[in-house]
C-alpha cells in the first residue's frame, strides 16, 4: 500500500503570499496617488504623482523579483 504524505504548505508559501499581498496594496495605492496628485498643492503635485509611479513599479518588481519562476518540468 502506498503512503502519501498529508498536503502541507511549502516554506516559502507564506512569503509568496505576503508578496502578492503586498503587490497588489502597492498597486491599488498607486492609483489613490495618481488622483490626489490633482488635489493636492501645486508644490506638492509632482512629487505625489511621481510616488504613484514608483508604487505601481515596485508593485510590478517585487513579484518578478522575489517570486520563483514557475517551470513547467
Amino acid at each position: 500500500m502506498r503512503h502519501y504524505p498529508e498536503q502541507t504548505w511549502h516554506n516559502g508559501a507564506i512569503m509568496n503570499i505576503l508578496a502578492v499581498a503586498v503587490s497588489i496594496f502597492l498597486f491599488v495605492s498607486s492609483f489613490v496617488l495618481f488622483a490626489y496628485a490633482y488635489a493636492v498643492p501645486e508644490e506638492f503635485a509632482a512629487i505625489v504623482f511621481f510616488t504613484g509611479i514608483m508604487s505601481a513599479s515596485l508593485s510590478l518588481a517585487i513579484p518578478f523579483h522575489l517570486m520563483g519562476r514557475r517551470d513547467s518540468r
